[in-house]
């Protein structure tokens, strides 16, 4: 399996509160968010990371390039400013076009005993071949824009929504998918769309099987109490 990290965010509303440590060097619990990442994926046996981050983080370049020897699995690492999320993963699309992989964002944080369950029944739904991709969900919401995934009761997901009248779950901002998916990628690319959302959505109109897998709980490190909440998050 192939992992892929997206750093490549400005930060703003971190840096408007005064944090001036780019934010895949943000430390939680004693360790850099995307130190946290390349770990835990190492140990699911990864068998090679990609990463990208924008120009301007120049220090975040320089750690990843330090850190390459530090792993014991080939490190990507992408150098390049993109205007949206889903155009930083089509950037990294050259190395996840032979592989199923899992994307995440640079600043999630989950329980890695839940992390590393995601990962073995994805494997396994794919060496079955009941599933084209799974995303992480979660009912814990905290987003200031979340994205509400509607599912039927197995947990087949039928609907990405902006607006949800009575929402069960939210996208956690964990992908599982194929090399296939990369198709639907470079359509949305090609007619101009700018969020991973909306790829997500392509992807139930092409006709991919897409199933639900439940986090108990998943933040994101936006603002600087979310630092706090991520800490006490973990230590519980």
């Amino acid at each position: 399996m192939k992992y892929a990290v997206i750093a490549a965010g400005e930060g703003s509303r971190l840096a408007n509160e005064g944090i001036t440590t780019p934010k895949p060097l943000i430390e939680v619990s004693g360790e850099r968010l995307v130190d946290r990442l390349l770990r835990i994926f190492e140990d699911q046996g990864a068998s090679e990371v990609a990463v990208i981050c924008n120009e301007q983080m120049a220090a975040v370049r320089t750690h990843l390039q330090a850190v390459q020897q530090k792993y014991r699995l080939p490190l990507r690492l992408v150098v390049k400013s993109t205007p949206s999320s889903m155009h930083s993963m089509w950037e990294l699309r050259r190395w996840l076009g032979d592989s199923p992989f899992v994307l995440t964002t640079v600043d999630t944080i989950f329980r890695e005993e839940e992390f590393k369950v995601f990962v073995q029944t994805f494997g396994a739904l794919l060496e079955a071949g009941t599933i084209d991709g799974m995303m992480g969900v979660s009912d814990f919401i905290d987003d200031e824009k979340p994205l509400y995934v509607s599912t039927a009761d197995d947990l087949w997901i039928t609907a990405f929504l902006d607006q949800c009248d009575s929402p069960r779950y939210v996208s956690a901002g964990i992908y599982g998918l194929t090399p296939r998916s990369l198709t639907t990628l470079q359509d949305c690319v090609e007619r101009g769309e700018q969020r991973i959302r909306n790829f997500q959505r392509a992807l139930l109109r092409d006709g991919y099987r897409l199933k639900a897998w439940p986090f108990s709980k998943v933040l994101d490190i936006d603002h600087v109490s979310d630092i706090q909440k991520a800490e006490a998050f973990l230590r519980g």
